[in-house]
């Protein structure tokens, strides 16, 4: 009896350890859940940002919103935060030409995101953290992080960007690569590689040498900038050689990749010092301009 009883209770107590346990997710979060969700992620959220273009012949449309998916689910079953549903509007007008691209106008997605970004916080959040999959995106996203200065906000927005000084892992990454590192930009070896670990199902890796991926060089403007300098170079919107990719490398990037994110939300989680320092700012002001 004594035996049944304590495996009865062992099983309560799985079962209620189980109730309890909540996605991460915002849009598989019940509402009676929410208030769980804020403080077991310490009030952050993940804005995981890709965008809709072509990834050369062989990837999908989507690559970089999957990658960023796929990279925040990942990081919060170690590092608990709730993560916002797939965030595509960014800044992509130099793939307008390509089919499947998904362009909107330049203020409204400056609007779009700060909107996005008070409503999460209007929900709850203090902490949003930014994790932007999109080569095309870090310009936009400064500005805008520098624009939040503009007026005053409850919350912090923290842009996350990955560490580039780890030795071991760029000596293992060298080994590891097939292509000329230098040209390995969109859908290129690594990118492909990434997907090919997270999608297979979706590559048509027997399109990946239908096109040429290599630097065109039809403009010679070293000291000066155009908007239209990628599509000199790359007109086929496609930049390095993704025939050569392996899953193997992509769990190889990806693994890295979550590790140094897990690394950084918890410095997000842990930091007492953003807002009190904004609010000072502000404070210092609306001091000046009474």
């Amino acid at each position: 009896m004594k035996t049944y009883l304590t495996l009865l209770i062992a099983l309560l107590f799985s079962a209620a350890s189980f109730a309890q346990d909540i996605p991460a997710r915002w849009d598989e979060l019940v509402a009676s859940d929410f208030p769980k969700a804020l403080e077991k992620s310490s009030k952050t959220c993940i804005l995981p940002i890709g965008i809709l273009e072509k990834h050369g012949p062989h990837s999908p449309i989507g690559t970089d919103l999957i990658h960023v998916r796929e990279w925040a689910a990942r990081a919060v079953k170690s590092e608990y935060a709730v993560v916002f549903p797939d965030y595509f509007y960014g800044q992509i007008n130099e793939a307008r030409h390509q089919p499947g691209t998904f362009a909107l106008p330049s203020d409204i997605i400056y609007k779009l995101l700060e909107a996005t970004c008070d409503e999460i916080a209007r929900n709850g959040f203090d902490k949003i953290v930014i994790l932007n999959g999109h080569g095309g995106n870090p310009e936009f996203l400064h500005f805008f992080m520098q624009s939040l200065l503009n007026k005053r906000h409850n919350y912090a927005v923290y842009l996350y960007s990955p560490e580039r000084e780890d030795a071991d892992y760029n000596k293992q990454y060298r080994q590891m690569h097939k292509s000329p590192t230098a040209n390995d930009q969109h859908a290129g070896e690594s990118e492909t590689s990434v997907l090919m670990y997270y999608r297979p199902d979706l590559m048509r890796m027997d399109r990946a040498a239908n096109e040429s991926g290599a630097d065109q060089k039809r403009s010679d403007l070293p000291s000066l900038y155009t908007p239209i300098w990628w599509y000199s170079s790359y007109p086929n919107h496609y930049a390095g050689e993704g025939d050569k990719a392996t899953a193997e490398f992509g769990k190889f990037i990806t693994d890295h990749e979550i590790a140094s994110f897990i690394k950084a939300l918890k410095e997000v989680k842990d930091d007492t010092k953003t807002i009190p320092l904004q609010n000072e700012f502000f404070d210092r002001v609306d001091k000046l301009n009474k």
